[in-house]
């Protein structure tokens, strides 16, 4: 018993340290503060535009309206008779509130079938994929924050038939998210 304690205890400490850190930014308006307090999410970032081309800002701004970059994320629970919990809006979950099927279509399309959608690197490479489809399926280019938010809650056949034309509160959160693009990207030009 002992010889087992004294393996799986280290075990536990080193398994541990491998954990992500799921705490939100203190200053959510300002991505250099961002970046100096989550290096790692500057490198998530940096990678997934490398790979994909995406610019940085749009991602987060999209994230921010989804998350407000909070790793286990969910829509509100439905309830019946007003008391009785009955499950959720929907399936999304984590920082880029994907929701189920889209998250399995976008492991089976890359091959990438250990990630989760509360790590922050995982879900950054997410947002590039669907910002890449978004372009390809829609013509919707990366810098358009406006109307990718709008591919990304609509889904990309909702953005073609112009769904979102019929709710003028989306097209108003769409705004937000284009303003917030474009104040993250003039932070980003400056940041250390």
């Amino acid at each position: 018993m002992r010889g087992l304690l004294l393996f799986l205890v280290p075990l536990l400490l080193l398994l541990g340290g491998c954990a992500t850190d799921t705490s939100r930014p203190r200053d959510l308006d300002n991505l250099c503060a961002i970046f100096r307090e989550k290096p790692a999410w500057h490198e998530a970032a940096v990678k997934a535009h490398d790979k994909w081309g995406i610019p940085v800002p749009v991602p987060f701004a999209i994230m921010y309206q989804e998350s407000t970059f909070r790793a286990q994320a969910r829509p509100p629970r439905r309830y019946f008779l007003g008391i009785v919990p009955w499950g959720r809006v929907t399936s999304a979950y984590g920082y880029a509130q994907a929701e189920d099927n889209t998250w399995d279509d976008y492991k089976r399309e890359t091959g990438a079938w250990f990630v989760s959608r509360d790590d922050f690197s995982d879900a950054m490479d997410f947002m590039g994929w669907y910002m890449t489809k978004t372009r390809r399926l829609d013509g919707v280019p990366f810098g358009d924050a406006y109307d990718q938010y709008l591919g990304y809650h609509e889904g990309w056949t909702g953005f073609r038939r112009g769904s979102y034309k019929r709710k003028a509160w989306l097209m108003r959160v769409a705004r937000i998210v284009q303003a917030r693009a474009d104040r993250f990207a003039a932070q980003y030009r400056y940041c250390p």
